[in-house]
């Protein structure tokens, strides 16, 4: 597999995880000047733990797809990781999630782990075999693409690590569990709710990514309310309507990419309220962002969490936007045990790395997130 530049990972990072021609991300990965992650092995490869792992990780498996049956050890689940970690645009960021997904079941050692590369090509017949050779449950795939080409054979329980287009089949035993940004939008519209901010400002980026946050914002506002938020596009050359409109309303809310929030943020007095969601917190010390209100992971602001003291962080160094794959693979492993035990139908919670995930409408896991404060991590 070719080497990734940092130049060309930051195009991954923007286009990964869409169908094809899509020009939206479906995670919240932010473009950055840093690799995903320390190229000090071959792209594609796991980024491995310390320590093996004792549970079984298949990596033996043929270009065909034919699997070797091998029954699993009794009473033990087993759970299939169906990713495309040898993918030339994906492997990356499979390779992380797949790292999370071996960090809990090291940990845990509940379950046996199936691991099988597989793309939108092959993805049904790995998917097919796996199931014959034992799986109970399965983790993948990871974008939409294939998530829509497997829907219609999901025959156990599977987490697809993505949203499901309303174009795929419907299944009752395909699950979503994903870090779409929509879902942070809508929550920090809630908090600031509940918060008692009347009239808000709402400052969104030309971006996709930014449009998205601001649109679910916009929306949800307007559905908990009853009234629409003041929305206002960003100018990094002309702030002057911006910071009078800030002035006027009793909290910015932020659809921002970090170096514009950043700028916007030194922009303002220190009286007015600022929020954002994760996209903001690249870690480091942030200094022109000190004061904003934020959501994210349990993993990255509550370091006393017992799951999050119970998991190791990864061996490798990540950027902060990617160790939230990391997180998503511990989570999705937990949540597979939680599936291939639980009783079809019955509610699912998880109080996980990656936020509060309850099971929803249309068998998606919605997130719940902590909130922090920008320069010192105080949780509110």
């Amino acid at each position: 597999m070719q080497r990734l530049t940092p130049l060309l990972l930051v195009g991954v990072l923007l286009t990964w995880l869409t169908p094809v021609g899509a020009q939206t991300p479906d995670y919240i990965i932010q473009s950055n000047g840093a690799p995903m992650r320390a190229l000090v092995q071959p792209p594609g490869q796991t980024p491995r733990l310390a320590t093996p792992t004792p549970a079984e990780v298949r990596t033996d498996v043929p270009a065909s797809g034919a699997l070797a049956a091998k029954p699993a050890t009794r009473g033990k689940i087993r759970i299939g990781v169906i990713l495309p970690t040898e993918s030339s645009a994906l492997g990356e960021a499979a390779a992380v999630v797949r790292s999370g997904v071996e960090a809990a079941a090291q940990v845990d050692q509940s379950a046996e782990l199936y691991s099988v590369d597989a793309t939108g090509d092959n993805v049904v017949e790995r998917y097919r075999a796996a199931v014959a050779d034992g799986v109970n449950v399965v983790i993948g795939p990871l974008s939409r693409e294939s998530i829509a080409k497997l829907a219609p054979s999901v025959t156990v329980p599977t987490i697809a690590l993505n949203s499901i287009d309303r174009q795929a089949a419907a299944n009752p035993k395909l699950y979503s569990l994903s870090l779409i940004v929509e879902g942070e939008a809508r929550q920090l519209a809630r908090m600031m709710r509940d918060d008692g901010r009347a009239n808000p400002l709402l400052v969104v980026g030309g971006d996709a990514l930014s449009q998205r946050l601001g649109k679910a914002f916009a929306d949800e506002w307007r559905a908990v309310t009853g009234k629409p938020a003041r929305q206002m596009a960003f100018d990094a050359n002309d702030m002057t309507p911006l910071l009078q409109a800030a002035g006027q309303a009793d909290a910015v809310a932020l659809a921002l990419d970090v170096a514009q929030a950043a700028k916007f943020k030194s922009a303002l007095t220190p009286d007015v309220p600022v929020y954002g969601t994760s996209q903001l917190n690249i870690g480091g010390a942030q200094a022109e962002l000190a004061g904003v209100r934020f959501i994210d992971m349990p993993w990255f602001l509550m370091p006393a969490h017992p799951a999050v003291q119970r998991y190791p962080h990864p061996a490798m160094p990540l950027t902060r936007q990617t160790e939230r794959l990391y997180a998503l693979g511990i989570d999705a492993y937990r949540l597979a045990v939680l599936l291939a035990v639980g009783r079809p139908g019955a509610a699912v919670r998880l109080d996980g790395v990656t936020g509060d995930l309850k099971l929803g409408r249309d068998r998606v896991f919605e997130r719940q997130l902590p909130a922090g404060v920008m320069g010192g991590n105080a949780l509110q």
